[in-house]
């Protein structure tokens, strides 16, 4: 991680060596800091990062543009991490709306998609909301390190994911016992 810092620090150097995937890597620390904030990197190792960051594609959408649709615009089973901008994504899972607005670094949209494959569909619109940049992880690639001396990187990857699921379900959880105590009065302190 201190050679990635390191790296972005000096311009001359990432302006040269940093790729994501086969497209030039901005010269900006909001790759790197995106990558952060979302925990994907935090176990792994300098040479790790830099193995996972060649597996990443850069995309650029313009407000009002979707970044997928049901039926329509499929992105198979790639994980998105916003790198700057605003998306929402939406969908009905049990018949009931869901809609979640990613605004900060890091955030992750598509992760049932990325570890679950065919085994659960969600159908979600991903619309862009105010002009953004994302980072897109297609698990098949991923996958590609299983037989490497790489394969670390997809246990941490996933590992993350599995934490920052857990973290969610935590969240929505203390919502709505929250929601819960306004409605009962039960402990509130309202």
């Amino acid at each position: 991680m201190l050679q990635v810092k390191e790296m972005l620090h000096d311009r001359s150097i990432c302006d040269i060596n940093c790729f994501i995937g086969a497209t030039k890597m901005i010269a900006d620390e909001r790759i790197l800091e995106a990558l952060q904030r979302s925990a994907l990197i935090a176990e792994l190792r300098d040479v790790e990062i830099q193995v996972l960051m060649g597996l990443l594609a850069i995309k650029r959408f313009t407000a009002g543009e979707f970044i997928t649709q049901p039926n329509k615009l499929n992105l198979g089973d790639a994980l998105l991490i916003l790198v700057e901008g605003k998306i929402e994504v939406s969908a009905v899972v049990n018949d009931e709306p869901v809609s979640l607005l990613l605004k900060d670094a890091g955030d992750l949209a598509r992760v049932i998609s990325f570890v679950g494959s065919n085994m659960m569909k969600i159908d979600a619109t991903i619309a862009v909301k105010e002009n953004c940049t994302v980072l897109m992880l297609e698990r098949a690639k991923l996958e590609t390190l299983l037989d490497t001396p790489y394969h670390r990187v997809v246990y941490y990857v996933m590992r993350s994911l599995v934490r920052h699921t857990h973290s969610l379900a935590r969240h929505k959880s203390a919502e709505t016992e929250e929601i819960s105590n306004y409605f009962y009065r039960l402990n509130a302190l309202y």
